[in-house]
Order: C-alpha cells, then structure tokens, then sequence
C-alpha cells in the first residue's frame, strides 16, 4: 500500500518559511519522479512543484519560482519543500505525489492527508 505522510505545516507571517516533509512507504521510492502540490477550499489541485527520482531535475511552477526548493532523501525515502518568502496567497493544503510510472513524471491524486499552511498577519 502506497503510503505518503506529510508533515511541517504550520502558520506563519508574511515573509516568513516553513519546511515540509513527505516520509514515503509502500512503493520503491528512488525509481518514482515526485510532486508537491496544494489545493485550497473551493478549489482544485494546484501542482506547484516536482522532482526526478534521482533528485537531478527540478521543477517549479511560476507562482514559487524562486521561492520554494524540492529536494529529496533516497536513502531515508523522505521527500521536503522549503517554502521561502511566504505570500498569504500560499495558504493551502499542501499534498506529496508520487508519479503513476516508474521514471516517469506526471503525479496521482495524492493519498495522504496533507499538511496545512496558512500564511497571515
């Protein structure tokens, strides 16, 4: 059973960072291409990031260029989002997705319960 817990959320001012973690079971991490995303009320899900399964190529969507990170442990089989420079238009629900195929991109709708991120003064 694929299993993907998140973790690090929390409220945080304007300006401010949060790092989230993704501890992935069930499935051989190292071979899947992974993907943060996040979905706010009303709304559905919004990829904002993703990552090769060797960690060598990086994705971001326009709205966290420059402001969020993905990286990934192959080796502890744990996913993270280093989210810089916060914007209250980045509260949400934050999800982790694997790919549907093996060394390919691309994200499932995530099975976990994600990890909520609010962002106000």
């Amino acid at each position: 059973e694929v299993r993907l817990v998140e973790s690090g959320g929390g409220f945080v001012q304007p300006g401010g960072s949060l790092r989230l973690s993704c501890a992935a079971s069930g499935f051989t991490f190292s071979k899947y291409w992974m993907s943060w995303v996040r979905q706010t009320p009303g709304k559905g899900l919004e990829w904002i990031s993703e990552i090769s399964s060797g960690g060598g190529s990086r994705y971001y969507a326009d709205s966290v260029k420059g402001r969020f990170t993905i990286s990934r442990d192959n080796a502890k089989n744990t996913l993270s989002l280093q989210l810089n420079s916060l914007k209250t238009e980045d509260t949400a629900m934050y999800y982790c997705a694997k790919a549907p195929r093996e060394f390919a991109s691309g994200y499932e709708d995530p099975p976990g319960q994600g990890t909520q991120v609010t962002v106000s003064s």
